[in-house]
């Protein structure tokens, strides 16, 4: 069944509205400390730019065989070609507002001997001015009615604010089919997610959300419970690391979906790569278990990889035919 779910995400569409940045990496090694301050010299050998945040999400749908739309704002620089240049790269449709006004959002890793030294971040936090939320809302009515499933990718840099949630929400539910709306929540904006369709946060989200201190499944089942009291979601996911995947359908459904991770480098990435699956899941028609199991397989192959890596399905085609199938658990029915 898992394996006709990998066949079945081929050119289906969603939608990413959120913060798109430029993750840019120094790599070099350090033979000797700076005479001007106690700092290391690092001698950079080379340098890449990658899609961060909401373009990850897009990539790692497009790179799973689906057809993204990413929607967000880069700022009118040099930063902002790159990132255009790289969306053209990973085959990604893109409507980006062009904001003279903030830079285009960058944050640079300077990593010395496979250890990161320093991070720079670039950026202006805030809203988008009210002529460019009147732009982004023109952009939204002309593609909506082609886009079953839409993720809001939230970075906290102001691009999901309270004055867009007070128009998006509402356009959404006036539709006569809406689209289903999946949130990866930061938790300074948590309570801008009313009614959402699926919250997807990870063990420290879930924890600040609900308030509560989340260590093991009787403490995750009540921070889900206090979550559902905030927001009323229709459905919530907590992912657990190591742990797998806590599923909410509704308050009164409690599954566990172990994880599928054969072993693990770096977790970058890896909360993009499971709203990406899931996304693209619940757009093929499949039901919610079935795209968040194949989320989870999909997770465990991004966190065998170093950096923002993405799973193909031929890499979710592998890891299935490797792994048996997984034990899913009621923790509640």
């Amino acid at each position: 069944m898992i394996l006709e779910a990998v066949k079945a995400l081929k050119g289906h569409k969603v939608m990413i509205i959120g913060d798109l940045m430029l993750d840019h990496y120094l790599i070099g090694g350090v033979e000797r400390i700076s005479p001007e301050a106690p700092v290391p010299v690092v001698q950079v050998k080379d340098e890449s730019y990658l899609l961060g945040g909401a373009g990850n999400v897009a990539r790692n749908i497009a790179d799973l065989g689906g057809k993204p739309l990413l929607i967000g704002a880069v700022g009118t620089d040099r930063n902002g070609e790159v990132l255009e240049d790289l969306c053209g790269q990973a085959g990604l449709s893109t409507r980006l507002i062009q904001d003279g006004d903030r830079p285009t959002t960058v944050k640079t890793r300077i990593i010395a001997h496979n250890q990161q030294v320093v991070r720079v971040d670039q950026e202006r936090v805030g809203p988008l001015s009210p002529t460019e939320m009147d732009t982004l809302f023109i952009i939204l009515e002309e593609n909506l009615p082609d886009y079953p499933v839409i993720i809001l990718s939230d970075y906290g840099k102001g691009f999901i604010s309270k004055e867009f949630m007070d128009r998006f929400m509402p356009m959404v539910q006036s539709r006569s089919t809406p689209p289903l709306v999946l949130v990866d929540p930061k938790t300074v904006n948590y309570d801008l997610y009313q009614n959402v369709d699926l919250l997807t946060p990870n063990t420290k989200e879930a924890s600040e959300g609900a308030n509560l201190p989340v260590s093991g499944r009787d403490s995750i089942i009540e921070a889900g419970r206090a979550i559902f009291r905030r927001l009323h979601c229709r459905n919530l996911l907590i992912t657990l690391g190591p742990d797998g995947m806590a599923l909410f359908e509704g308050e009164g459904s409690i599954r566990h979906i172990p994880t599928f991770a054969r072993k693990v480098f770096d977790v970058t990435g890896a909360g993009d790569t499971v709203i990406a699956t899931t996304a693209l899941g619940l757009a093929a028609g499949m039901d919610l278990l079935t795209a968040c199991t194949l989320a989870n397989y999909a997770a465990g192959v991004v966190v065998g990889q170093v950096g923002a890596a993405t799973a193909t399905p031929a890499d979710l085609e592998e890891t299935v035919n490797e792994l048996p199938e997984p034990q899913v658990t009621f923790w509640q029915e």
